[in-house]
């Protein structure tokens, strides 16, 4: 893949102070349009061999471009707070908003690389690590997003050339680094898993652009007409980078009987027993959560369920048995400008917690399968492919230790309405309910197909849906400890 990389490419200063004034006016015309525009972030990984150019180009390209307008972010082995998360994380949350560009130096495939040049990893595990890239990758381009990623490329004699002139002149020699020596002595081995890596990744959604390091007015020139060519066309064209595929529409059971109807929704619970069992429960929680073994998991629990089923109430009975210092409460409602801005799971991965840590989520990311589909926030094609980006998404917590457990509550319609109209009769309870949740209510068989598609397609394995019979508050809130106690206890072999 990169012999056309090793042919000597070069552009002449005449030529260079020639282009390189309109191009750089093009350049930041493109990406004032874009920010005008706001519909689509570009994302631009940096990548490539020691001495290429790779820093001294995009320096050139921020230069030219409007800084307040670039995020650039150099990423490096990660901290503390991203070893304890999983590895994507981190490249979440330094995603570029709409109408902006960011700037990876180095990225996962940075992480990918090197680990198996260095033989941590073999190479199945790094074809699934550069599988799970490409689904980020899709997601972003289906989210709108502009991915575009360089390899800077020097041939081995190149290399070595390029890194002694370096370190003769006193101005660049602290450019070169004992790892830039060693990473030469293992030129062979990088070059061959980087072309291995850029053969699996070269998408249409997100392609490699190879541009030969040697000659900087050839490598900047190269990049900044990429990187305008790649924005004006885009521009110029209607819709996301992924074209629309229509999808086939979600056929209900012929016989009209659904999963929630096999609920019995009225289970009995007495005060006295239900105050015992908490009590016992709530021990038995704090315990396990302090167990030795839990500093090597997080915990994730998603509360979905009809409005007034008693989510808060249920949160509420289990934050009361954990340390503050370790769990967060997310509420999630309708996204701020600032997250709408972004890829509609970014708003979820930058509350994942930490090894050791607890995030509740009160409301999850099945909003884009249940109120954007019933109410036509997303289009069908969006909210369809939702339910593997969020099987991928749940996959990846699960795979770096999280316990990921998700509760539907769920009752019945003469009883929603019975707390409806308490609520509103109860002058501290009448911030809980809205028009929003009178409208919902007459969409009631609307919402009940989706919850179903969204239980049949999205409860897995790793991260099953547990239903829980809601009718009665005191038995859903035990039956939610119950299911969260033996989940931890399983786990921890506790």
């Amino acid at each position: 893949m990169f012999e056309s990389a090793e042919i000597g490419h070069a552009i002449d200063k005449d030529t260079y102070r020639e282009q390189a004034p309109r191009l750089r006016e093009a350049l930041l015309d493109a990406q004032y349009e874009l920010k005008e525009r706001g519909d689509f972030p570009l994302v631009i990984l940096i990548h490539g061999f020691d001495g290429a150019g790779r820093g001294e180009t995009m320096n050139l390209i921020n230069e030219w471009l409007d800084p307040r307008l670039v995020r650039t972010v150099a990423f490096d082995a990660p901290n503390d707070e991203a070893r304890a998360r999983p590895w994507m994380w981190r490249y979440w949350n330094a995603l570029p908003g709409k109408g902006r560009i960011g700037m990876f130096f180095g990225s996962y495939y940075s992480d990918i690389l090197f680990d198996r040049v260095e033989r941590r990893i073999d190479r199945d595990a790094g074809d699934r690590r550069l599988f799970d890239s490409l689904r980020f990758e899709r997601m972003l381009a289906a989210d709108g997003a502009m991915v575009i990623k360089f390899w800077f490329h020097l041939s081995k004699d190149a290399q070595k050339k390029r890194l002694k002139e370096l370190e003769k002149d006193p101005l660049t020699a602290w450019r070169v680094s004992d790892a830039d020596w060693a990473n030469h002595a293992q030129y062979d081995r990088i070059r061959k898993v980087a072309e291995h890596m850029l053969r699996l990744t070269n998408t249409s959604f997100s392609p490699w652009v190879v541009v030969e390091g040697g000659d900087a007015n050839y490598r900047n020139l190269t990049v900044a007409q990429t990187i305008l060519t790649a924005l004006r066309d885009r521009l110029a064209a209607e819709g996301a980078l992924l074209p629309r595929v229509d999808v086939p529409a979600l056929t209900p059971p012929l016989d009209g009987r659904l999963l929630l109807d096999t609920l019995t929704l009225d289970q009995k619970l007495d005060k006295d027993v239900y105050q015992k069992r908490l009590a016992e429960l709530q021990g038995r929680l704090s315990l396990l959560t302090r167990h030795p073994k839990f500093a090597g998991h997080s915990l994730v629990l998603v509360f979905e369920g009809n409005d007034a089923a008693g989510k808060g109430g249920t949160i509420r009975r289990i934050t009361q048995a954990l340390d503050a210092r370790r769990y967060r409460v997310v509420p999630v409602a309708a996204p701020t400008d600032e997250e709408a801005a972004q890829p509609w799971l970014w708003r979820f991965w930058r509350h994942v917690p930490g090894r050791g840590g607890i995030t509740l989520f009160d409301r999850s990311w099945y909003g884009r399968v249940l109120v954007e589909r019933v109410e036509g926030f997303a289009d069908e094609g969006d909210w369809m492919r939702a339910y593997y980006e969020i099987n991928d998404f749940e996959h990846q917590l699960v795979e770096e230790g999280a316990i990921v457990l998700k509760f539907w509550l769920a009752i019945g319609e003469d009883e929603q309405l019975e707390r409806f109209k308490a609520r509103e009769a109860t002058g501290f309870k009448r911030y809980k309910i809205t028009d929003e949740d009178w409208r919902n209510r007459a969409k009631w068989q609307d919402y009940k197909l989706a919850v179903c598609d969204m239980i049949d397609r999205t409860s897995t394995d790793k991260a099953p849906w547990h239903l829980v019979e809601a009718n009665n508050k005191y038995f859903a809130r035990i039956k939610v400890l119950e299911t969260l106690c033996h989940a931890l206890a399983e786990r921890l072999d506790a």
